[in-house]
């Protein structure tokens, strides 16, 4: 049964995707943002008088100790999710964090034990599957009318100092596999509702100040014999973004964000596919529903584990050729 009393929701992040999220939580229906974390408390007030959200509050130990708190939602640095993603479970509030769940397997594994020990709804924000554009391709797909045979991905960025999506400066440092190759491997999965069978790897230099590979490139094959080819590059000086190419074996479509293509770059409306055209929001408005209907979202930690075994296969194989 749906509960439909008001979500209390505490934001936890004051970045590119606190701030989408702040947009996508103020356009759902009964959802309240009550209390915002940032770095610091200054910042926070800052954020929520500019979003016209939430109190600002100095820690997410303060939020979760607060009773106008139901749950969670997490768009803070990678190293913090996993940890953060626990403190949430722990303090008895579902909670969503921003993708990557964790960065190593092992924080991904604790994360899920702890979620089914508590029974409480956490999500992972793998938004690609909820951009419409990729919505109306999985449409087809079950409606039987069409069938991937290779998914080829772009991810690029040029990113040759530590900047965030704002062009501000970032106190971590992002990660190509760990954090954008989780967008592709898990949707590749879940568009071919096969498991990947076979996962290949490599990369080039590793940044002499940044301590990580600039470019990958990852293959990967499903159980029922889709293949996918990804191609990440924090070195792209051109378009910026992921772009995907589906090929089948009715069509091929291009999606970028929430925008899809033909093959030949004929646009395809999909903004009747959902209520909204903003993956962010529709991956919110998952998050509530879930947390009223008392069921498993899509995106759950369950459901996005496989992913995460994925990456670290893939990293056991980089770490064979470096040595570490």
């Amino acid at each position: 049964m749906t509960d439909e009393r008001n979500v209390r929701i505490a934001l936890v992040g004051g970045g590119a995707f606190g701030a989408k999220h702040a947009a996508a939580l103020k356009r759902i229906e009964g959802v309240e943002v009550t209390a915002v974390v940032t770095s610091t408390l200054e910042r926070a007030r800052e954020f929520a008088a500019e979003h016209g959200v939430g109190r600002a509050v100095a820690s997410l130990d303060e939020a979760l100790a607060r009773d106008d708190v139901d749950a969670v939602v997490l768009a803070t640095p990678t190293p913090m999710h996993a940890a953060q993603t626990l403190a949430c479970l722990e303090a008895g509030k579902h909670v969503q964090v921003e993708i990557p769940l964790a960065a190593s397997l092992a924080d991904a594994e604790e994360c899920l034990a702890a979620q089914r020990g508590t029974g409480l709804v956490a999500m992972v924000g793998h938004t690609r599957r909820f951009n419409p554009s990729h919505q109306w391709v999985r449409q087809r797909i079950a409606a039987g009318e069409f069938a991937i045979q290779q998914m080829d991905v772009q991810t690029y960025f040029f990113r040759r100092e530590n900047l965030n999506a704002l062009g501000q400066p970032r106190s971590w440092t992002d990660h190509l596999l760990w954090h954008h190759a989780a967008h592709t491997v898990d949707l590749f999965a879940y568009q071919t509702g096969s498991p990947i069978v076979q996962a290949n790897v490599v990369q080039g230099p590793i940044h002499p100040e940044l301590g990580i590979a600039m470019d990958m490139s990852i293959q990967l094959r499903a159980g029922n014999g889709a293949i996918c080819t990804l191609s990440l590059s924090f070195n792209n000086d051109g378009p910026l973004g992921t772009f995907f190419r589906y090929i089948g074996d009715t069509g091929t479509y291009l999606a970028r964000y929430d925008d899809l293509f033909t093959g030949k770059d004929e646009p395809i409306d999909v903004s009747g596919v959902d209520v909204s055209m903003d993956g962010i929001e529709l991956q919110d408005r998952e998050f509530v529903a879930a947390i009223r209907e008392g069921r498993e979202p899509n995106s759950s930690i369950a459901q996005v584990l496989a992913c995460y075994r994925t990456l670290a296969a893939l990293e056991e194989q980089l770490n064979a050729v470096t040595g570490s």
